[in-house]
């Protein structure tokens, strides 16, 4: 899970590089959204009472369009993955320890920070599967959302006509068919990956601290971890 985070975050931070080029505004592919100029953040979802246009070191009123369209991009992107690591750090500890791809019944590997030490050491090419299948993931999202490079385009500029985050996976069905849906749920799903993000970084904190399990420094599970278990001790 770490990894994943590492490889998707590396691969997106560089969306925030600025760019000087503007946008057209045109309407976007995601249920027409249409860029207002006069909105805060050009009127992109996102925005929440009590704190709509939060906005403390002004990266948004700073931005012209392209660039607001890749800061959104970035962050939508990074949200994704956080929401998959909360999930991945809570159900791989005590007291649930789903691990696919190790038995972990006969003893407790410990704290999510842990557990790659164990993976390698239980599957030693899944690292090299997984480094495979997070590059043809971005290779889609970058056929999907970005420009070719060109003489005329700045690295890593978007598409006209694409909305972030909107890179054509919708296995269930569950994107929205109006504009007013559409808005709403995409500022949905950038609050729980803000909270996520913040959540993450919390938990990874925690860990490190003090080296115990969320649900067990919650005093929900018992500490069962033994730290020499583990093949590589720090």
């Amino acid at each position: 899970m770490k990894l994943i985070i590492a490889a998707l975050s590396a691969a997106g931070v560089s969306a925030f590089a600025p760019s000087s080029e503007v946008t057209k505004s045109s309407a976007l592919s995601a249920c027409s959204w249409t860029p207002d100029e006069g909105a805060f953040a050009y009127g992109l979802p996102g925005t929440l009472d009590p704190v709509p246009d939060f906005d403390p070191l002004g990266f948004a009123g700073e931005a012209d369009l392209n660039t607001m369209l890749k800061y959104r991009e970035a962050e939508t992107m990074h949200g994704r993955v956080a929401m998959l690591a909360a999930i991945g750090m809570l159900v791989t500890e005590e007291p649930v320890e789903f691990h696919p791809l190790f038995e972990a019944y006969n003893k407790d590997i410990g704290p999510a920070i842990r557990h790659l030490d164990e993976v390698r050491a239980a599957s030693p090419f899944f690292f090299e599967i997984l480094g495979l299948i997070i590059g043809s993931l971005e290779l889609n999202r970058a056929l999907v959302g970005f420009k070719a490079p060109g003489e005329n385009d700045t690295f890593q500029d978007l598409k006209e006509g694409y909305f972030p985050g909107d890179v054509n996976f919708d296995p269930l069905g569950l994107k929205p068919e109006s504009a007013e849906e559409f808005y709403e749920m995409s500022t949905k799903e950038l609050q729980n990956g803000r909270l996520a993000m913040l959540g993450v970084a919390g938990m990874v904190a925690q860990e490190l601290v003090n080296g115990k399990e969320i649900f067990v420094n919650l005093g929900l599970a018992a500490d069962r971890f033994d730290p020499s278990s583990v093949p590589i001790q720090f």
